[in-house]
């Protein structure tokens, strides 16, 4: 197996097994996961600084046995930066890598860890999330456009709380909306929202939409999952490989894309593997650049005196959705 030494930025890194295929299907090489990762470094690093990381890594590659990685290893060097952040679970202390530079993400890359996972908050202020997320997992037959119609639906209701959302693939099955904040709130706060709507879009849709997780009422169907919205989970990076059978990314699209594969139904239009996540970027710059600065704030749903039950925040979400739907009716005529 070839071995070398790079310089980066400055860092000296040794690279070792660079011909090891880790997408046996593809012919995936390490190098070609290392050369992905150098050249998206201009569009992930901003969504990965400052960050606790947890990496899950492939030393054998996708169709071996990976294992998920929060503390930094002993062996990394002293140039890597890390962020200490209490665990009340483990009752210690974890030391998480932050992938502030290409030098860092070129390391991890070596370390065969193609899937990077990084924390919804800054690691400087851990319990204040800087955006929330809604995880569409379908449940087959369902796919992405099964979930693209749940996106579209989610975005309507965002809308009419005057939020913006952002749409990418998981890089796997699903899609995943952001809305950013970046203003001062909790995950308590995400949480009764994004579980509020997540029953509402069940109670409106239950064809289609599940809000809580049951693998019996799984088939065909949308599981909207709002409870990644937690200090101690974690989702996947826009931008990240996926250890599928074939180098997929966490892709960022544009609405008018979730509209179109919605329309034809085809859901191989919000496929993308890494040579081509690269090229989108080249073209059109980062889709997901908003994520990282746009300032919105959550309608504070505690003041409307809902507390643990979210029956209010549905009524209040369910107001937002019947302004919606009078003004399509108002349009139709």
């Amino acid at each position: 197996m070839t071995d070398s030494v790079i310089d980066v930025q400055g860092r000296n890194l040794k690279l070792s097994n660079l011909e090891k295929i880790l997408y046996p299907a593809a012919g995936f090489t390490k190098k070609d996961v290392i050369d992905y990762y150098v050249r998206i470094a201009p569009a992930i690093i901003p969504h990965l600084a400052g960050r606790a990381l947890t990496r899950k890594r492939y030393p054998d590659g996708v169709e071996g046995e990976p294992f998920f990685e929060k503390n930094a290893p002993m062996h990394r060097p002293e140039w890597v930066k890390t962020a200490p952040i209490w665990s009340g679970r483990n009752r210690r202390t974890v030391h998480y890598v932050l992938a502030d530079d290409m030098a860092t993400l070129v390391w991890l890359a070596n370390l065969a860890a193609l899937e990077l996972h990084p924390s919804l908050a800054l690691a400087e202020d851990i319990t204040c999330p800087t955006e929330m997320v809604f995880d569409l997992d379908p449940g087959p037959p369902a796919n992405i456009v099964q979930c693209c119609q749940v996106g579209l639906w989610l975005r309507e209701i965002f809308e009419h709380f005057g939020l913006q959302s952002f749409p990418k693939t998981s890089g796997s099955k699903g899609l995943q909306i952001y809305v950013p904040l970046n203003t001062p709130t909790s995950y308590e706060a995400t949480k009764l929202f994004s579980h509020a709507l997540a029953q509402l879009l069940e109670h409106d849709h239950r064809e289609l939409v599940l809000s809580e997780m049951s693998k019996q009422a799984r088939t065909g169907k949308v599981f909207v999952d709002w409870s990644q919205n937690d200090e101690h989970k974690t989702t996947v990076a826009v931008y990240s490989l996926r250890a599928r059978e074939r180098p997929t990314v966490s892709t960022p699209v544009k609405w008018e894309e979730v509209e179109r594969a919605q329309k034809k139904k085809d859901a191989g239009l919000l496929v993308f593997e890494a040579g081509q996540v690269v090229g989108r970027f080249e073209k059109m710059g980062d889709l997901f650049a908003p994520v990282l600065e746009l300032k919105q704030r959550l309608p504070d749903l505690r003041k409307t005196g809902a507390a643990a039950p979210v029956a209010e925040p549905i009524e209040i979400a369910a107001q937002a959705e019947e302004s919606s739907a009078a003004k399509r009716r108002t349009k139709a005529k």
